[in-house]
């Protein structure tokens, strides 16, 4: 008799080793801006959602990709609109 192995089916759009959750350094380099600036964001009550775990920060990547799509512009002339 056979021993069948289930694997567990991977989430929806993320690859083996994928991380859920990125740490402050981790965005601000992904954005080219500093972690201070971040953490002006925060205070401030701008920038994407975040998790706090004690004295840790973290940025979930789906709420980074849905910044990032939010604060995109197709030119400065829609910007002006807005």
């Amino acid at each position: 008799m056979q021993t069948q192995v289930r694997s567990t089916p991977p989430m929806r759009g993320l690859e083996p080793g994928d991380r859920r959750v990125l740490n402050e350094n981790e965005v601000a380099n992904r954005w080219g801006v500093s972690p201070k600036t971040l953490q002006r964001w925060r205070s401030e009550g701008r920038g994407p959602k975040y998790l706090k775990l004690s004295k840790r920060v973290g940025y979930p990547l789906e709420s980074v990709i849905d910044f990032e799509r939010r604060v995109m512009h197709d030119s400065t002339y829609q910007h002006a609109l807005a």
